[in-house]
């Protein structure tokens, strides 16, 4: 055995009792709160749903609040479905060119910074659908020491994965059109986003997509254009409502679709086992995928708000 041999196999051997071993303590998140120098505002009726909007933004002119209630993510060969409500939120700053007679909309981030809900959604399979320890071949000593290292540390009683879709860019990269929404044609929403796979096992930072790498999803309640494999899919419009004399618009049961995106390789799963467990995960669900592999499905509700209503009703 060679000598390099030797330092990798007490690497992976001290490793795994150190991970092992916090398998025995809790494991606690710190972070720093920005809440405490937000503005709080308190629309009330039915504009009670703003209170993030950026009114403290002189540029905010409509006030935006979404929630996607069902649907679903595949990004290669898993599926995950959205069960939890995650809510999207802010507002944005409309510019009108009279000469070319068109509407561009600058999103405008929440009040508190919390754009986008960062909402888990639980991954079917869970670590057993995601690592498969048999995946690392070979049958010579290191190999045999790598497979039952990872089994000691990743197939046990901590096996739930949980999914989560974070903003990888600044809110002001999402792109937003209410008519294209309504008309049913071109993007109505554009989100750069990467998803956070969570588990004790995975380590805090395990990654599909990155703020260097985002997977920006285009969608639309039309219907899809897609690469192959994928075949066109339609998204719905919803019922529409106009409240108050259109100061404010409520867009039910719409579905907003994308398949024509592509997703990176994972990034940063299994500490230091990464370089192990990443190119297994990447394996479980197929990444990178190209462009056409991967669907994104967002049924749920809209709701944008004429700004200065939205301020009077305080």
């Amino acid at each position: 055995m060679t000598n390099s041999m030797v330092r990798r196999l007490a690497i992976v051997r001290r490793w795994t009792l150190v991970l092992a071993a916090a398998l025995m303590v809790p494991i606690a998140t710190l972070g720093f709160a920005s809440s405490a120098l937000a503005v709080e505002h308190h629309p009330k009726g039915d504009y009670a749903s703003f209170a993030d909007c950026p009114l403290s933004n002189s540029a905010t002119d409509f006030c935006l609040f979404a929630t996607t209630e069902k649907g679903k993510f595949i990004v290669g060969k898993k599926t995950v479905p959205l069960l939890n409500t995650v809510t999207l939120q802010g507002g944005f700053h409309q510019n009108e060119n009279k000469e070319t007679e068109t509407i561009t909309l600058e999103f405008i981030g929440a009040e508190d910074g919390k754009t986008l809900s960062k909402t888990p959604q639980n991954v079917p399979g869970g670590l057993a659908g995601l690592i498969n320890c048999e995946e690392i071949k070979g049958e010579g000593f290191f190999e045999k020491l790598a497979r039952e290292a990872c089994k000691a540390v990743f197939e046990n009683k901590l096996t739930g994965v949980t999914a989560t879709t974070e903003l990888a860019a600044p809110a002001s990269s999402i792109g937003l059109s209410v008519q294209n929404l309504i008309e049913a044609e071109g993007t109505a929403l554009s989100l750069p986003v990467k998803v956070k796979l969570e588990n004790p096992l995975l380590g805090s930072s395990c990654y599909v997509g990155s703020n260097a790498h985002p997977i920006v999803i285009n969608f639309t309640t039309g219907t899809t254009n897609p690469p192959k494999p994928n075949t066109p899919i339609t998204g719905k419009v919803g019922t529409l409502e106009l409240l108050h004399g259109g100061l404010l618009t409520i867009v039910k049961e719409n579905a907003l679709v994308n398949n024509s995106f592509g997703a990176p390789r994972s990034e940063g799963c299994g500490g230091f086992f990464s370089f192990l467990i990443g190119p297994i995960i990447d394996a479980q669900l197929g990444l990178p995928a190209a462009e056409g592999a991967n669907t994104a499905i967002l049924e749920g509700t809209l709701k944008d708000a004429k700004a200065t209503a939205v301020k009077e009703s305080e």
